[in-house]
């Protein structure tokens, strides 16, 4: 994915204050080993296709890896549409 481990991670989750993660002197081996130890530290998602490894935040990120078009309709978790039904990217300027 080439991110640094850092990127990786949840600050957001108790466990990463809790484990000193923060720590600038905490080596990236050290935050594999937490991140294995405590998988919950681990942003997600990461996706794998034949063309490629994401860490797919917006969610919308993950239609550039698929290695084929998406077809059908596709919202976001919140219910934002991305792919309309005749599977043309939405335009998000023309829905402001």
């Amino acid at each position: 994915m080439d991110l640094p481990v850092r990127n990786l991670l949840r600050i957001e989750h108790p466990l990463y204050e809790a484990l000193g993660l923060g720590d600038s002197d905490c080596s990236d081996n050290s935050l594999l080993d937490a991140m294995l130890r405590h998988p919950e530290l681990i942003a997600c998602p990461i996706v794998e296709t034949p063309l490629g490894v994401r860490l797919v935040r917006p969610a919308e990120v993950v239609l550039n890896l698929l290695p084929n078009a998406q077809a059908a309709p596709f919202a976001k978790e919140n219910g934002q549409p991305v792919i309309d039904d005749q599977g043309r990217r939405v335009d998000r300027s023309s829905l402001e």
